[in-house]
């Protein structure tokens, strides 16, 4: 384990966003491979190479084609969820929150920091001119068990790359670097967690990359999530997810203005694993639903409706999905 010395040397490198060097690396991963946490690998590269994250890079791909998008979110599972057609009470908050600001997910579940880089670097930020970026990303690479100054300079090596992707293909973009949420899952990960943030806020300039941490809103001193802001002590519930919109809106209302009456963002699109194995319960509820379609006369009412059943070929009223009854932990 490294000593704090070593970990002040990769803060310090860090904050100028240049190369960090002071901090030995781990041998290149070989491309193609898994990473798992070994140290010095969260600012390089790494595809994943299962053939559902296949699909859904390819996915991904075309769904930064298409439509236009002024609001980019990138992460994991945390992200991803959130405007998934797979998790429709969880994608009809993210509609009511950022409707009319044009905003696109690019989340997957189980990514590391590292599987976002080459994500980004293989097409799934090419030709997207975005004016605002929200990343939040490093919870997987934390990994489920403390380990210490090693993993806490390569999250922040990691998330620094991270950065510096993001400004070199979208330059014209307001970063908003979010604090890795607290989790309940083992509260030995609370300092660890704590002290990357730490890192994280110091990498803002207050203009193009913006901190925002929402912690102490999800969580208390100890790190304790507050009732009902997760069901499972990792992801969010809409009550978090709530907490997180309230944080970014702002943000958005001061760099893009007030959200429009329509919408011109890609549609949602979801786990491909996920297609097909819904049932009636865990469908959205389709009294709700047929009320909205009645009233589909109202232009802004019948954005709202397309935009948020909208499947990924463009067409509307699909087969409803449904909400996995399990989270897998640092999964989908």
């Amino acid at each position: 384990m490294r000593s704090r010395g070593s970990a002040s040397c990769v803060l310090a490198a860090a904050l100028s966003l240049g190369a960090i060097a002071c901090v030995p690396r781990a041998p290149r991963t070989p491309v193609g491979a898994r990473a798992g946490r070994t140290a010095g690998v969260a600012d390089r590269p790494s595809p994943r190479t299962d053939q559902n994250s296949l699909i859904a890079h390819a996915e991904l791909g075309e769904k930064a084609k298409t439509g236009r998008i002024d609001v980019y979110f990138v992460g994991d599972s945390i992200t991803r969820r959130w405007g998934a057609l797979d998790y429709p009470e969880l994608l009809a908050n993210w509609t009511s929150n950022f409707f009319g600001w044009n905003a696109a997910n690019f989340g997957w579940g189980a990514d590391r920091i590292q599987h976002i880089l080459w994500r980004l670097e293989n097409g799934e930020l090419d030709g997207v001119r975005p004016k605002v970026i929200v990343v939040l990303a490093g919870t997987n690479n934390v990994g489920a068990q403390p380990v210490g100054d090693e993993t806490i300079a390569d999250v922040t090596r990691g998330l620094v790359a991270l950065v510096e992707v993001c400004k070199r293909r979208a330059p014209g973009a307001t970063i908003v670097l979010t604090a890795i949420f607290p989790r309940n899952d083992n509260m030995a990960l609370v300092d660890e967690i704590d002290r990357i943030n730490g890192n994280l806020a110091r990498l803002a300039d207050g203009r193009t990359i913006r901190f925002l941490d929402v912690n102490d809103k999800l969580a208390d001193k100890e790190g304790k999530l507050f009732d009902g802001v997760s069901d499972d002590q990792l992801h969010p519930t809409v009550k978090g997810y709530q907490i997180w919109a309230d944080g970014l809106k702002p943000i958005f209302t001061e760099l893009l203005g007030r959200p429009a009456a329509i919408d011109l963002a890609p549609p949602p699109t979801g786990d491909p694993s996920a297609r097909g194995r819904g049932t009636d319960s865990d469908a959205v509820d389709r009294e709700t639903l047929h009320a909205m379609q009645s009233d589909w006369s109202r232009p802004v009412r019948r954005t709202r409706v397309e935009h948020a059943l909208q499947t990924t070929d463009g067409s509307t009223n699909p087969p409803l999905t449904a909400v996995p009854s399990l989270a897998i932990r640092l999964g989908s």
